[in-house]
């Protein structure tokens, strides 16, 4: 390996925990904040055509890009925590075996994805409650950016990737490539050329296809942690990755699901409501980017732990996030509080939408330390063998969690439905971090080493079985 790639050791097995979360999370919160800083551009450009149409069509449109990200996120936790797994136990050849069959899997599923979205999108319409000129609008946008759903789903996974691995920068570096084109290109292509939303599409494509391509480079010519696909070994190399990510991706459409409730909730209250939705549901991942941010951070520090046997720093982990979450959320509720004149202003918001903006800057985001709760408990489950607590929470939160304190809610207007959904959230939020604490209080070091093993097992018989597996070492590496 060159001199100059960055090692594929497992980096999280010592050292402070505090500082392996905040490096993780600050790294993963910049790329995070650069992808969600697309959607937020597109929606402030936007804003400023006057047209509260345009925006509840942006609002429309992500909630059903949500679903292919929810996926996608799913997918790609399954293979951080995986090829994390192994480089804790030091099977790197495998490791690399794994990352690029994992890799190739996750655009194939995504593709079929998008087909399907794009055959049925006019029934997908409908059940969002989206009607008249919003409707067009948000068919229209779609038609030009679906199709490049799987490059996202590229950009993620590689990202994903390289912070198992513990290469944060480069991870930062890959969703930080399309915010920047979309900075340079939205304004020009919506005002310069005048393409209106048409232009916003456009920008989100070329931004994509950036993201994809900086991701690909990073992890075959830098880290070196793709290989040539073993196409009679793919089922094998994939199979102990779909065990993490099939409860994964059932966790994390949970979410999406249960916006796209509270968004047939909001289309009753007109254009207006759902603008004012769309325009929080854009501010919140931005501001809360570190929150967002721990799944992918937390997962790889407890895996490379999990597969050292080191309960201990396990637990101290898990302690030092949650800190980091209450911290987190006071600070990003105290610029909110402040800013949330601006950002009216900002996004040309008056009546309803100004209402829905000035009320959760206020106080509703205060239910993101529950939050930020579920992400950690999410993470531990998903790298402790428990996936399916993961799955329980998230759905419980969508079904128990959202219909019920919704249905109340909507009586008294779009405020009501934002309040049912944070109270519901908070209770969820709550119970599972509990339950967490509980896992890894239950977990000696005999039993994470034996747990550990296990894990790593199955993937390691993958490889000796194949002739030549040996040279895993030396086989060219592709994308990351």
């Amino acid at each position: 390996m060159n001199s100059r790639t960055p090692s594929t050791a497992a980096r999280f097995v010592t050292g402070s925990t505090m500082r392996h979360v905040i490096v993780m999370a600050g790294t993963g919160a910049i790329g995070l904040m650069a992808v969600f800083a697309v959607d937020l551009a597109n929606l402030f450009y936007v804003s400023m055509l006057g047209d509260t149409s345009v925006a509840a069509a942006i609002g429309f449109a992500g909630t059903i890009n949500f679903f292919h990200v929810a996926v996608s996120i799913g997918m790609s936790i399954g293979v951080s925590a995986t090829v994390a797994r192994l480089v804790g136990a030091g099977q790197r050849a495998t490791a690399r075996q794994v990352a690029t069959a994992s890799l190739i899997f996750m655009v194939l599923v995504t593709a079929v994805l998008t087909a399907a979205t794009l055959a049925f999108l006019e029934p997908i319409l409908d059940a969002l409650g989206a009607a008249g000129e919003t409707r067009v609008l948000t068919r229209l946008f779609l038609r030009i950016t679906a199709p490049t759903l799987p490059l996202l789903a590229i950009g993620m996974c590689t990202a994903a990737l390289m912070r198992s691995i513990g290469d944060a920068r480069r991870a930062m570096t890959v969703t930080l490539t399309a915010a920047i084109v979309t900075a340079i290109l939205d304004p020009l292509l919506i005002f310069g050329l005048h393409l209106g939303l048409t232009g916003a599409a456009i920008s989100n494509v070329i931004a994509r296809i950036a993201l994809a391509f900086v991701g690909l480079y990073g992890v075959s010519r830098v880290n070196h942690l793709l290989g040539r696909l073993q196409v009679r070994r793919t089922w094998d190399d994939v199979r102990p990755v779909l065990k993490v990510a099939l409860p994964a991706v059932l966790t994390n459409l949970a979410t999406p699901v249960a916006s796209a409730y509270v968004t047939h909730a909001m289309a009753r209250f007109g254009s207006a409501a759902i603008a004012g939705q769309a325009t929080i549901d854009r501010i919140t991942p931005v501001a809360f980017a570190l929150i967002y941010a721990l799944t992918g951070a937390v997962g790889p520090i407890v895996a490379q732990n999990l597969g050292a046997g080191r309960a201990d720093r396990i637990r101290e982990t898990i302690l030092n996030s949650l800190g980091f979450v209450l911290a987190t959320v006071a600070l990003a509720w105290l610029v909110l509080a402040f800013a949330q004149h601006g950002l009216i202003r900002a996004f040309s918001a008056h009546g309803v939408t100004a209402e829905i903006i000035s009320t959760f800057c206020s106080w509703l985001v205060a239910s993101y330390a529950f939050v930020g709760c579920l992400f950690v408990a999410n993470a531990t489950f998903n790298n402790l063998d428990r996936p399916l607590l993961s799955t329980l929470f998230n759905w419980g939160r969508t079904t128990l969690g959202t219909v019920p304190f919704v249905a109340v809610g909507i009586r008294h207007g779009p405020i009501g439905v934002l309040v049912g959904q944070a109270v519901g959230s908070a209770i969820f939020g709550l119970i599972a971090m509990i339950v967490a604490w509980i896992v890894v209080k239950r977990l000696p070091m005999g039993d994470c080493a034996r747990l550990a093993q296990r894990h790593v097992e199955e993937p390691s018989s993958a490889v000796v079985s194949v002739p030549g597996a040996a040279a895993g070492n030396t086989v060219a590496p592709e994308m990351q």
